[in-house]
């Protein structure tokens, strides 16, 4: 691959992309195409000498065809602007069908990792510092590297066993600069809502494993942060895929490699087609805030209503001002305390009115307004004349 003479190498780190994806039942894909087009404006401004893709590259094994269509044209651009692009398959994909096509598309830049088999080959680029190795390792669960190391299957029983025993066989070259790409659950990190979690964290694999190479490209998290040390990075998603990410900034990792043991990273801000964000209030308030705000009114959002009372079809009603409304939840006196009966009264003790109210605070975590209890008095009066008739 032909070098950049007086330039060091300049990788973008993605992952999580998560094509197809659905939100609370909204469909993802517009804003995927569009923070694609984003993604690969930046690649093309920061004149990208390469583009990683840390896997989840689908959100299902077997995507729609939409996706796949979404994800065939961000790679022929790719390509077709010269920028090569490194891609493994995350723990949401099929690897097989990740690498379908992979010896073809290696022609034009385009490095998928294959189907593990226990070996794990180079990518060499070039820059004025020299050579730097990329190495393709796919979400890798116990029983796949026990399948490809039959040889060594006694001695993988975890993650962190199966880890350490496949990148201990790639042997990277320690006087050159080495880059893995690799989609696993490192302890430490912070999880986000819209992650698979494994039970119990038996996925988790210790920073360590990875001591040997200058930068580790993951993916898994959705959350941008680095782990021990700056070099091991998790980039996040390119958008907000839960509510929990609210806060959240999302952004391009820029990695920018100089000599052996120099190695710059900042990120570059993504602006989405529609935000993810929170609103609370009671109904009237948040029905105002819409026109007062400013605010883009077509976002995802979830609203949390401060109103004692439900409100009848609030979910609705309040849709005719956020059309993306994903989740209405309540917060007042009904949500934050959770009263029990008390087993100790007897109730062939209490009247009917009397255990009517305790079931209502006990569905409500409220009791009866006086309209409420007059209402209930009048039903239990009709039904008890209508048995005595």
């Amino acid at each position: 691959m032909k070098a950049k003479e007086e330039e060091k190498m300049k990788l973008l780190h993605l992952s999580d992309l998560h094509i197809g994806k659905r939100v609370n039942e909204f469909s993802m894909m517009e804003d995927q195409t569009y923070i694609l087009k984003q993604i690969l404006s930046v690649a093309e401004q920061e004149a990208a000498d390469g583009v990683i893709l840390a896997g989840d590259l689908y959100d299902k094994p077997v995507p729609p065809a939409e996706a796949v269509q979404v994800m065939d044209r961000f790679l022929t651009q790719l390509a077709d602007r010269n920028i090569p692009v490194f891609a493994v398959s995350g723990n949401h994909d099929s690897p097989e069908r990740v690498a379908f096509g992979a010896e073809l598309m290696r022609n034009r830049g385009i490095y998928l990792s294959p189907v593990y088999d226990g070996n794990v080959v180079a990518i060499s680029l070039e820059d004025s510092y020299g050579e730097v190795c990329v190495y393709l390792l796919p979400f890798l669960r116990p029983s796949t590297v026990r399948h490809a190391l039959a040889q060594e299957e006694g001695k993988i029983t975890s993650y962190q066993d199966a880890l350490k025993m496949a990148v201990e066989r790639i042997h990277p070259d320690s006087g050159k600069r080495n880059v893995l790409v690799a989609h696993q659950f490192v302890t430490g990190a912070v999880r986000c809502d819209s992650e698979e979690v494994s039970v119990g964290g038996v996925d988790q694999v210790d920073v360590s494993v990875f001591d040997e190479f200058d930068y580790v490209a993951l993916g898994h998290i959705h959350s941008p942060q680095w782990v021990k040390r700056r070099e091991v990075r998790y980039c996040g998603t390119p958008l907000k895929y839960s509510f929990s990410e609210a806060e959240q900034e999302k952004s391009v990792t820029v990695v920018e490699l100089e000599e052996k043991g120099k190695v710059k990273i900042r990120t570059i801000p993504l602006v989405p087609m529609r935000d993810m964000r929170k609103i609370r209030g009671t109904y009237m308030e948040v029905m105002e805030r819409s026109f007062e705000t400013g605010e883009n009114r077509d976002d995802y959002v979830q609203i949390t209503l401060t109103d004692e009372e439900d409100i009848p079809d609030g979910l609705q009603r309040l849709r005719t001002r956020y059309p993306r409304l994903m989740r209405l939840e309540y917060d007042n006196k009904r949500t934050r305390e959770e009263h029990f009966l008390d087993g100790s009264s007897r109730a062939e003790e209490k009247s009917e009115l009397e255990l009517l109210e305790e079931f209502f605070e006990l569905q409500n975590n409220q009791s009866m307004g006086k309209e409420q209890r007059r209402f209930a008095q009048e039903l239990i009066l009709s039904i008890q004349e209508g048995q005595d008739l």
